[in-house]
């Protein structure tokens, strides 16, 4: 990366964080060397903050749809002139990498993701029209929404949130994780700059500062990706104010390998379904079921691919893999690794942290012999360690991939296109993927069943899940 990239990244981060002495420090995800300052907002700055995008949402949504494409089209654009500094602020806030699936890959798909939904048409519905009556149906703003963002995709994720709920007439306030305000904060700033007064805005605050945004009187929308428990958490926090929930929650991906299935064809797909932003992804695989037919297959393909794959600091421009974004995911990660050998699991690469890349690094692991029930393979690890667990009977296998509590993504893998399709009907979760995992559209709709969350994302859907309806029903066309 350009030092030109370094210098614009140090313009926007004294833009956006804390005067010196306040606010929160926030490390490099691969060096522990502290970036900048997170401000560290109130509660009574978040009220403040809601009153202003509720003062301003009237506005927005009476200057109509046209000079809303135009102004997300110029947020895109804003975006895309900065997107080397974002995503150098980014790489080393998150730890993800410059190249591969990772930073810049992350900015593009923001640009992307904006301007698909400038794109969007939702009109509305003609329900009855005869001599009696004309009715329709038709979508208007949700009024001021709330976002709530996670630290593994911090920047894209937002985009996911505010775009449709921007396309629509809504205001936002948008809240970072902890773990990650300052990317995302610099993101806002920039769109800020194209965007009118208060019809975005980030709060930067801790857990006290999220549960009063999603039980704001004035929050008519929460938007949430994140862990179950926290979902939970906003479930109950917004019963008073009854806001509309979209949320994307934790996830168990589980794929399955069926009989005969060609392994060196779908090996390098398999990797990366489950390794993608070093395995912090909601919807990356984190079980796969292969079987007999082709498992030592799979798993030595596996093994050669995690073993040979750079992993190291963000800003390297080699390294497609990078560290655990924190020490509390880090631990999780042994955790489960540690209690799989101790069940007599095989490692056959990886299995181990790599202290001479830094402190929260740990090598890309496949776990294999590994019985359905450890908890490797129970629970979701968040990181760069995959279990492969052998079938022989494929009912047994779906009803292993079926048997946890969540349900956001899944895959079947095979060489019969019609195999794999029937198979797929079998998967109980939001989306399938046939010869793939994790990929998403900005046109697709995406969402979980089970504890993975309720509400769909993405296209059409995603307009009407930031907006509200209104039935108008007049005279007919005899009156």
């Amino acid at each position: 990366m350009s030092d030109s990239a370094a210098s614009a990244a140090a313009v926007l981060l004294d833009r956006i964080q804390a005067p010196e002495g306040s606010g929160r420090e926030i490390p490099d995800a691969a060096t522990r060397e502290i970036i900048g300052r997170a401000p560290v907002d109130s509660v009574a700055e978040l009220d403040e903050a809601i009153a202003r995008a509720k003062a301003a949402q009237p506005a927005w949504e009476g200057s109509g749809h046209e000079k809303r494409i135009e102004l997300l089209l110029a947020a895109a654009d804003a975006i895309d002139a900065n997107a080397e500094a974002l995503a150098y602020i980014l790489s080393r806030e998150q730890g993800k990498p410059l190249n591969g699936p990772n930073a810049r890959f992350e900015l593009g798909a923001c640009s992307a993701w904006l301007r698909t939904n400038a794109a969007i048409a939702l009109e509305s519905q003609v329900l009855v029209d005869d001599e009696n009556l004309h009715a329709e149906l038709v979508y208007k703003a949700a009024g001021v929404v709330g976002a709530i963002g996670p630290w593994n995709w911090p920047l894209m994720i937002t985009i996911w949130q505010i775009g449709p709920s921007l396309r629509m007439g809504n205001t936002v306030v948008a809240k970072p994780s902890e773990y990650t305000p300052l990317s995302v904060l610099a993101m806002l700033s920039v769109m800020n700059e194209v965007l009118p007064p208060d019809v975005l805005i980030g709060i930067s605050g801790d857990r006290e500062v999220g549960a009063r945004l999603a039980s704001h009187p004035d929050v008519d929308k929460i938007m949430f990706t994140g862990s179950t428990a926290t979902g939970r958490r906003i479930i109950e926090s917004s019963a008073g104010n009854l806001a509309r929930l979209t949320l994307e929650l934790g996830g168990n991906d589980a794929g399955i390998v069926l009989p005969g299935t060609d392994a060196a064809a779908i090996a390098q797909d398999l990797f990366w379904g489950a390794f993608i932003n070093t395995g912090q992804t909601c919807a990356a695989m984190k079980r796969l079921y292969v079987h007999d037919s082709v498992y030592d297959d799979v798993v030595n393909a596996l093994g050669e691919i995690a073993a040979s794959v750079p992993m190291g600091n963000g800003l390297d421009e080699d390294n497609v893999l990078g560290p655990l974004q924190n020490k509390a995911q880090f631990d999780i990660v042994i955790r489960l690794v540690e209690d799989a050998k101790a069940r007599g699991a095989r490692v056959v690469t990886g299995g181990e942290s790599a202290p001479e890349l830094g402190e929260l690094f740990y090598r890309p692991t496949i776990v294999a012999d590994i019985s359905n029930d450890a908890d490797l393979v129970q629970e979701e690890q968040f990181g760069p360690a995959l279990p492969v667990i052998r079938y022989s009977d494929v009912d047994e296998a779906f009803e292993w991939a079926n048997g946890v509590d969540v349900g956001l993504g899944a895959s079947v893998w095979s060489s019969d296109p019609d195999a794999a399709r029937e198979a797929a009907t079998r998967m109980q979760s939001g989306t399938v993927w046939i010869n793939s995992h994790g990929g998403l559209h900005p046109m697709v709709p995406f969402g979980g069943v089970k504890s993975s969350g309720y509400g769909l994302e993405f296209g059409v859907e995603g307009l009407k899940s930031v907006s509200v309806t209104q039935v108008v029903s007049g005279p007919g066309r005899k009156g």
